[in-house]
């Protein structure tokens, strides 16, 4: 179909960390096999669209950051359409399909997306397709890729609806005729983030936007005795269908080597989120004994120099580089080790297909292809489909390459989310597991996402320690298994704990050991503040704080910063604070037992503990979580809730604490008000929107 017959509709995009520009950039490769023409522009770019005289139809692709904001390419867009003066039929004219991307993981599922539907519904627009929420927690693969199915249906019944409209109707035909009748596309699409069990039915191929391989054209590697599929063998039905794989993404980085030396740009230009400072590392203690589960260090930067500002319960983050020896590796896979020191031209490739390409952001124009690998590039990322369907191309052997089809195809759709997705699998994993794909430098660049800065809650106080700054962490390992050959740390921890290494004293349980030294080297961070995780601004208010594991760490600060006020002020009145803390076991990974000391000099007024790996020959069992201590709190919970107007916050991992956490709040609300759970839960959502009940969570 040429071009001049091809229908347009609007795409608009709305990216945090590339995903839903990525979506979108799918969306618009699979338009043209349609007979549609994608006008794509990210929701930021306001000077190239215009939805107040925009006629046809308009498709959203829009991430949530943070605790439930939409990105920030989309802050001005949601700033303009929230204008109260608008009147209710201001989009009546509009037509539009939305697709919402989150995390179900947090609090504000989808709430980027959910903000802008709600209110391009309350200002009149209608949807031609309904609305898709996918969730990251469980694939979003799961909902994007049948909502992408069925939206070209309903594209062409909106575009045919408007032709009638305009009095075209002889002009319909060319749209109606390329309709497919696959029993997949479905428009009445009820997609959500619940969906738990979707079966993706694919008895008709799609046109020219897949491609169908058939079994025998390929002679599978893996032995047929194989019963079990595994990262690099399938079995059937996988093994035997025909495919439907993605089509190939348009090359569009060319990587130039280059004679010259020169410099490789400094961290700083790397970071668009604002001023980056660099600090030394002075102090560092393992605040956990060696036999405990996981290893928890404190770390100490001096930002006397720095004009760097932070309150209690802000955090801030680290810019962390790939570990050495997987650079190495990578650069030998790739043949390249001898040239990871020579410096590189990255720039657009002529004649690309790919609409409106540019180098990423996130890659310098000119550097050292070590640098690209170590600073630049997220190399841990989980490979998308797109980048799979990159790799086929790349693998000489014909049973890996039939393989990596399968885990990018409909019918591996299974496979690809065991085998790659839950299993945390990277580039160096499956360049171990398909030692015949040789991926060049420029298929990197375009398909693995940027080396995001790690963030982490400070735990001190500026007033308590000036100059000063605080963070906890632990040290995340990942075991080796069947599709990780070896094991790993985490990319920030990993190179944290052994950067201090230097500092790190035999006498490592206590706070109170001198760490310093002047060798360690700098770090680069960057302020993220908080804007409600703090304290109470009225002193004279209770608050409650629950903080198990490293989630005490932010209380530190309060509680430091609480310590110093009351020696500043002692006429204020001070309200009661309470913390809850957890860990497994009272002699490994108490990890602030100094703690007692705020409860001596009555900055903390209760303090409860508990230990879920301790063994106990009490006739009661002592409480094991956090969870547990609550309840048996719980008039005094309700108290300072609901009589006294007093805070709660809560900080920690989000799966195995929090949402407990807030289940028991609300169990205890509806014991303690004598009302349904139903009721209790509605009290908690007041709390949650007046910003009383406060979580700083992470999964």
């Amino acid at each position: 179909m040429c071009c001049e017959s091809k229908r347009r509709f609007l795409l608009l995009y709305a990216t945090q960390k590339g995903q839903a520009k990525a979506i979108a950039e799918e969306i618009w490769q699979q338009a043209g096999a349609h007979g549609l023409e994608a006008d794509m522009h990210c929701l930021s770019e306001m000077d190239k669209y215009n939805l107040e005289t925009e006629k046809d139809p308009v498709v959203i692709v829009i991430s949530t950051t943070g605790t439930g904001d939409p990105p920030d390419t989309a802050r001005k867009f949601v700033k303009k359409i929230q204008d109260k003066t608008l009147p209710p039929d201001h989009f009546a004219h509009l037509q539009y399909g939305l697709l919402g991307l989150g995390d179900s993981e947090y609090m504000f599922f989808c709430n980027g997306g959910r903000t802008v539907d709600r209110r391009l519904q309350e200002l009149g627009a209608q949807h031609f397709y309904d609305t898709g929420l996918a969730d990251d927690c469980v694939g979003l693969e799961l909902v994007v890729d049948p909502w992408i199915d069925g939206l070209w249906l309903a594209l062409k019944e909106a575009l045919q609806l408007q032709k009638e409209k305009e009095g075209m109707d002889s002009a319909v035909d060319a749209v109606s005729s390329s309709i497919s009748t696959a029993p997949h596309a479905v428009h009445e699409l009820q997609l959500s983030s619940e969906v738990q069990n979707l079966k993706l039915e694919d008895e008709g191929a799609r046109a020219s936007d897949i491609l169908s391989q058939k079994l025998d054209d390929i002679n599978l590697a893996a032995p047929a005795r194989d019963t079990e599929p595994s990262l690099v063998h399938s079995v059937p039905p996988v093994s035997q269908s025909a495919l439907n794989i993605p089509a190939l993404p348009p090359e569009y980085i060319e990587v130039e080597f280059q004679d010259t030396r020169g410099e490789n740009p400094h961290l700083s230009s790397l970071i668009s989120e604002g001023a980056t400072f660099e600090v030394p590392v002075t102090r560092a203690v393992q605040l956990t004994r060696e036999d405990a589960i996981k290893t928890a260090l404190l770390l100490e930067l001096d930002i006397a120099d720095a004009a760097f500002e932070y309150q209690p319960g802000d955090a801030f983050c680290v810019i962390c580089p790939n570990n050495v020896s997987e650079v190495e590796e990578l650069l030998h896979i790739l043949g390249l080790s001898e040239k990871g020191d020579d410096f590189v031209c990255v720039k657009v490739k002529q004649g690309t297909k790919k609409k409106g390409a540019s180098r990423p952001q996130h890659i310098p124009e000119r550097s050292t292809i070590k640098f690209i690998l170590t600073w630049c590039l997220e190399i841990r990322a989980i490979p998308k489909k797109a980048f799979l369907r990159g790799l086929v191309e790349c693998a000489s052997d014909a049973g890996e390459k039939r393989r990596l089809q399968e885990l990018c195809s409909r019918q591996g759709a299974s496979d690809y989310t065991h085998f790659i997705r839950d299993s945390n699998v990277c580039l160096l994993d499956l360049l171990h597991a398909f030692p015949s794909c040789k991926p060049s430098l420029s298929l990197l660049i375009e398909h693995l996402p940027k080396l995001q800065a790690r963030s982490y809650s400070v735990s001190s106080s500026n007033l308590y320690q000036p100059g000063r700054l605080r963070f906890v962490f632990n040290v995340v390992e990942f075991p080796a298994g069947p599709s990780r050959p070896v094991p790993r740390k985490g990319v920030c921890t990993g190179w944290l704990a052994e950067l201090v290494a230097p500092l790190l004293h035999p006498t490592k349980n206590s706070l109170d050991t001198k760490g310093e030294s002047s060798s360690i080297g700098k770090i680069s961070i960057f302020p993220r503040p908080n804007n409600a995780f703090h304290l109470p601004a009225d002193p004279s208010v209770p608050f409650i704080m629950v903080g198990p594991g490293t989630g005490i760490s932010p209380f530190i600060g309060f509680l430091q910063h609480r310590q110093k006020l009351r020696e500043q002020h002692t006429d204020w009145e001070f309200g009661e604070t309470w913390l809850f803390f957890g860990c497994r076991h009272q002699d490994r990974d108490y990890l602030f037992k100094q703690l007692q000391c705020f409860l001596e000099n009555g900055t903390l007024t209760h303090l409860k503990v508990c230990f879920s790996r301790d063994s106990s020959t009490a006739e009661v069992a002592p409480p094991k979580y956090v969870q547990d201590v609550l309840r048996l709190c719980a008039k005094e919970v309700a108290r300072i809730l609901l009589k006294e107007r007093g805070y709660f916050y809560v900080c920690g991992d989000k799966k195995h604490m929090a949402d407990d956490v807030n289940d028991a709040v609300a169990d205890i609300l509806s014991m303690e008000m004598e009302a349904d759970k139903l009721e209790a839960m509605k009290i908690l959502a007041m709390l949650r929107e007046a910003k009383r009940y406060l979580q700083d969570v992470w999964s």
